[in-house]
């Protein structure tokens, strides 16, 4: 593993502890000594820092980043990057947390749809299918208003994520868990969001264990156990404050006052 590869992987796994300013500094200073072709890598790893700042904390650094690295250079990557930025603003108009597709222009619903089968026919290896098979799912659910499309998408996003990708076997099995709710199932949404919860933990994402939890707090009021519901969402209101999660923050204190 080269100096550079231990950088982009520190800066990540910065990121995902929420830490995602403290990462954006150790690329920023690590750019200008780099050699002109690492430069659109670490770009490229900003980028991704920045979009799970925007997506957990509310901050507006990604637009700013992509196009940096667009400048830079040309990856799949990259593309799915943008694909994750434009589906981010869509869902959050005006970076608040309440989604939708409500208001919005249906050719650019259609247009974002088909951009992630591009993305997933063209993918050069089984986890980069598997998260563009898991925007499209995302994109049906909640964007198009098509569940019943959405779940062979993240499927097989659970496919590819399991055994290679921790990260994306956890997004796979949140969704597919709120579609067992949904379903009234609810002893197969805890199974599927414990074992979420488990891999946001073991991959070291606070953000991502922070937003776990509020879902398992919601399925113990869905059982009737009112008081360990909102003593949990007061701890995760508690520890996002803490941490800067707004995201997290938010719903905690959304279902306190529900």
């Amino acid at each position: 593993m080269t100096d550079l590869d231990e950088i982009v992987a520190a800066a990540r796994e910065l990121a995902w502890a929420g830490r995602w300013q403290r990462a954006l500094s150790l690329l920023d200073i690590t750019a200008p000594a780099a050699a002109e072709a690492d430069r659109f890598r670490i770009a490229l790893t900003a980028a991704e820092v920045a979009l799970e700042s925007d997506w957990f904390a509310g901050t507006g650094l990604a637009a700013a980043r992509l196009a940096a690295a667009g400048r830079l250079g040309s990856h799949g990557d990259l593309d799915l990057l943008i694909l994750r930025h434009d589906y981010w603003r869509l869902m959050h108009p005006g970076g608040t947390w309440s989604p939708g597709p409500d208001g919005k222009d249906p050719r650019q619903l259609d247009e974002l749809r088909d951009r992630a089968a591009r993305l997933a026919a063209r993918a050069g290896d089984p986890v980069r299918h598997g998260w563009a098979r898991m925007y499209q799912g995302l994109i049906a659910d909640n964007l198009l208003a098509r569940p019943d499309q959405a779940v062979a998408h993240y499927a097989a996003a659970l496919r590819a994520g399991e055994g290679t990708d921790p990260r994306l076997e956890r997004e796979a099995l949140r969704h597919l868990g709120d579609h067992d709710r949904d379903n009234g199932d609810l002893d197969a949404a805890y199974r599927r969001w414990a074992r979420a919860t488990e891999l946001s933990s073991a991959t070291g994402m606070l953000p991502g264990l922070l937003t776990q939890q509020i879902l398992l707090a919601v399925l113990a009021r869905d059982n009737g156990d009112e008081a360990g519901a909102r003593m949990l969402a007061r701890e995760i209101a508690r520890s996002a404050g803490a941490a800067g999660v707004t995201r997290a923050y938010a719903q905690a204190t959304a279902l306190l006052a529900a």
